[in-house]
């Protein structure tokens, strides 16, 4: 059973000592998915999931170890994400690992990853730059009382008055592991065409995942979700920006067909 509960979340491993594949550990996207009533033939969303390596290493030819960082690709569309922790022991696994060229170690990691996803994975070395400017404006600053935490309230949500053309950006975006319970910290930027989205609401409902319990992309999809069907705009594009643990962050970026592309780039949080 591919569930949270039988990965190695909350679990004492050893270092591992040798190249092995069979760490990477998937979850079944429908699990999340079924709650929200989102169906794998018919998504109401376009997206990925970016994730960005800081602490890729390996041996060369002749031995000599070699450090990179890398980008990682795994579509929206693939039935599996890949458990966050199994993601760090795998790539550890190459620490101790000879390979003859970079190009031949994306080539096994991308096969790996697209094994585990169950769609084709993408990789690349290097990371994006890091900017300050997020590119919208902050709902951070409201001033406004807020005495609730969980679970998060889609009824908050409230799309009226004139067709706005805007990207709203919270730091507040705090969930749980479901697993741990440890917490998980994120940007959230929205970028939407349509009714104007009530600022206080949309602020209060991000609080309110503060003691949710779910994996970084399922949260993102809880939220397009719920942005979509109280807000009703044209176009939406919703990503969330984790900062880093065990040297990966996540950016899962969901979207309407006729949403906006993310940038890529990197918070001076990550």
């Amino acid at each position: 059973m591919h569930t949270p509960e039988d990965s190695l979340l909350g679990r004492e491993v050893a270092y591992p000592q040798h190249y092995d594949p069979s760490l990477l550990f998937p979850i079944p996207r429908a699990q999340g998915r079924d709650e929200l009533g989102i169906r794998a033939d018919a998504l109401p969303f376009v997206g990925h999931d970016r994730w960005q390596g800081y602490e890729l290493g390996w041996l060369d030819g002749r031995g000599k170890p070699q450090v990179a960082t890398a980008v990682f690709e795994v579509p929206a569309t693939s039935p599996n994400l890949i458990e966050s922790k199994s993601f760090k022991l795998y790539l550890n696994s190459f620490n101790a690992h000879r390979v003859g060229t970079p190009d031949e170690l994306r080539t096994v990691i991308e096969r790996d990853l697209s094994n585990a996803a169950g769609a084709p994975v993408r990789m690349q070395f290097g990371l994006p730059p890091l900017r300050e400017d997020d590119g919208g404006e902050s709902i951070d600053g409201l001033d406004i009382a807020i005495d609730h935490y969980g679970p998060p309230d889609p009824s908050l949500l409230v799309g009226s008055g004139g067709d706005v053309r805007e990207t709203l950006v919270s730091h507040l975006l705090k969930s749980n592991c479901p697993v741990t319970g440890q917490p998980d910290w994120a940007t959230l930027l929205i970028r939407y065409s349509g009714p104007r989205i009530d600022r206080e609401g949309l602020l209060r409902y991000v609080v309110g995942f503060r003691d949710q319990r779910e994996f970084h992309e399922q949260c993102v999809e809880r939220i397009f979700v719920d942005v979509l069907a109280q807000c009703r705009p044209r176009a939406l594009s919703v990503e969330a920006r984790y900062t880093r643990r065990g040297g990966l962050d996540i950016n899962p970026w969901r979207a309407t067909e006729n949403g906006e592309l993310p940038e890529v780039w990197r918070t001076p949080r990550q």
